[in-house]
């Protein structure tokens, strides 16, 4: 396996599709047939769209099984072990999800014209529009209490103007009709599958979906899972590697491009490839002149505030800065690479053996995704005193942690690439007082690491009630330029809640795009979204059922979880309350 490591996220020799590619004919004929149906999609009314949701999420609730169990079984994960649960969480679960809240807005569309607002919205003194979106139904409320939810939007919208931003492609001349070329990701099963929903549902897009190789063993399941835009001729799956996604991308009947994975094949896909690609790139003259959006990776922050905690609160936060590594292996792009702390913290060294020992703990993972043997030993050569944690057998790698990375090494590996593996890197800023530490790790994350996905800050409620420690909280989500944010809660939620975007820190040009370009699931249908912010509670209780110390309780919740959102019911609930408190 041939891997480059560099700035950015990793490059390496793509692997071979397990199942056999799609001839150029049948690439052709799928373009084809969406290329009929295209116009068909794009008129199609609000009701019709909800009838096929309906039958999307009956489908996806008998397929989640053989969904989730495809899934663990590929990772060398046990079907009924401790982390078989994050399959079923990341996979059918947040798809029946935002299929729901998509649900929800096309009926208010039907009604009102535009997806609603719950919440309030405001105006920030400098300007920009918040909306709080989150708690939007009772449930939210009972299964997520406490917390709230914002989406904020660009510069020059304005608050008595937000409905007009909403659900754009649901107004006026819907136009001819386009196809958009959606590329698989390998590492977490649900995303194809929202790319797949977004395109077709916020975009108004008909969709061509070509598998990653990684995973292209869920394509038969997602076959099923959504012939209710099969059969109507509204999608079509094709499998292969990077030389079929080459020959899509170049189509002259595919008409847009998304992909979730490397900046380095976004880079492909626009500049193209070898010295030629290269010198397009610093020219700023793509190739490809079709709209290309991305969701490419992050080398994510994790910034600790001072406070003082007591050790129940060490010890969950250990449990939570752990999961935020050690879920999928760490194969997320969305994984805190690098924790933030202030140098004069007297639990700053506490807090990181409380996370060692958490991860001493938790089983080591296969590395089932390419080239992960090679970005370790690239990184373990870089730092060579990193700290190996727990006992991998064959085919697996341990959990590492490297503390005290100098933060004035600014070109530090740690810093600018995305390790896509079980790595996490430590730093300390000095500061005179927290706000200025506050200030100084925001600058940190936003010029020296790299990306602009998301971000997840900590930050104890007594803390907060320092007026000046309060401002810089505040001044720091303002700031970070990450298009999502976490208070007390790994910004990664963002991915799955609905109501929220997912997608990089708007601005980044095409020659650097760092984490890309776009915005997906946002199922309130904003266009000119800039970040998603989530509240929590500095202790969630019971503690969340994807954390890596839950054990087998997140199979049993995942799977009532998912009969819930296929049939949302009251009665429901006490089992699901039932089951999320019990002790692993």
């Amino acid at each position: 396996m041939n891997t480059s490591i560099g700035q950015g996220s990793f490059q390496f020799t793509p692997q071979k599709a397990g199942l056999p590619p799609s001839s150029v004919s049948d690439m052709n004929s799928a373009v084809e047939a969406l290329r009929q149906s295209k116009k068909a999609w794009a008129d199609l009314s609000v009701l019709q769209r909800i009838v096929i949701i309906d039958e999307l999420m009956s489908d996806i609730r008998s397929t989640a099984d053989r969904w989730a169990s495809s899934a663990t079984e590929a990772k060398g994960i046990t079907v009924d072990g401790i982390v078989a649960s994050e399959e079923w969480l990341a996979g059918p679960y947040f798809t029946m999800v935002i299929l729901r809240q998509f649900r929800r807005s096309l009926l208010e569309i039907e009604r009102f014209g535009h997806p609603r607002v719950r919440g309030p919205i405001m105006t920030r003194p400098d300007g920009r529009v918040v909306a709080q979106v989150f708690p939007k139904r009772i449930y939210d409320r009972i299964f997520y209490k406490g917390f709230t939810v914002e989406v904020w939007m660009q510069p020059g919208v304005s608050a008595d103007g937000l409905s007009s931003t909403q659900a754009v492609k649901y107004h006026g001349d819907k136009g001819p009709g386009k196809i958009a070329l959606v590329l698989g990701a390998g590492n977490v099963s649900s995303i194809g599958p929202l790319d797949i929903v977004n395109k077709l549902f916020l975009e108004n897009q008909v969709v061509l979906y070509k598998t990653n190789p990684v995973n292209d063993y869920l394509g038969p399941i997602f076959t099923q899972s959504f012939r209710a835009l099969i059969d109507r001729g509204f999608l079509r799956i094709v499998y292969g590697g990077s030389q079929e996604g080459a020959y899509l991308c170049n189509h002259s009947e595919i008409d847009e491009i998304h992909i979730t994975g490397s900046d380095k094949t976004f880079d492909s896909i626009l500049f193209g490839t070898g010295t030629e690609g290269i010198e397009r790139k610093a020219r700023k003259e793509p190739l490809l002149k079709k709209r290309v959006t991305g969701e490419l990776g992050n080398v994510s922050p994790l910034i600790v505030i001072p406070g003082v905690w007591n050790e129940d609160e060490l010890s969950y936060h250990a449990e939570h800065i752990a999961t935020t590594l050690a879920n999928n292996a760490g194969f997320n792009c969305n994984a805190t690479r690098v924790i933030i702390q202030h140098a004069e913290w007297d639990q700053r060294r506490v807090l990181l053996d409380h996370a060692r020992r958490v991860l001493a703990n938790v089983p080591a993972r296969n590395a089932y995704y390419p080239g992960a043997v090679q970005r370790f030993d690239a990184f373990l050569t870089a730092h060579p005193e990193a700290e190996r944690i727990g006992t991998p057998e064959e085919g697996q790698l341990p959990w590492v942690l490297a503390s005290s990375l100098d933060p004035f090494k600014e070109n530090d590996v740690w810093f600018k690439t995305e390790a896509f593996c079980g790595i996490m890197g430590e730093t300390a800023l000095s500061a005179k007082s927290i706000p200025e530490y506050i200030d100084s790790a925001v600058s940190f994350a936003n010029n020296t690491l790299w990306g602009t996905l998301n971000a997840t800050i900590l930050v104890h409620p007594l803390s907060l009630r320092d007026p000046a420690v309060a401002d810089a909280v505040e001044r720091a989500i303002t700031n970070l330029r990450y298009g999502a944010i976490g208070i007390n809660i790994w910004a990664a939620v963002s991915f799955g809640l609905g109501v929220t975007t997912w997608g990089a820190y708007p601005g980044s040009p095409p020659d650097n795009i760092q984490s890309g370009v776009g915005c997906v699931h946002n199922t309130l249908m904003f266009d000119r979204v800039e970040k998603s912010v989530i509240r929590a509670p500095f202790v969630v209780r019971p503690t969340p059922s994807w954390f890596v110390t839950r054990g087998k309780i997140g199979v049993e919740l995942h799977k009532k979880l998912v009969e819930f959102e296929a049939a949302p019911s009251p009665f429901k609930v006490p089992g699901l309350l039932r089951t999320a408190m019990k002790k692993p």
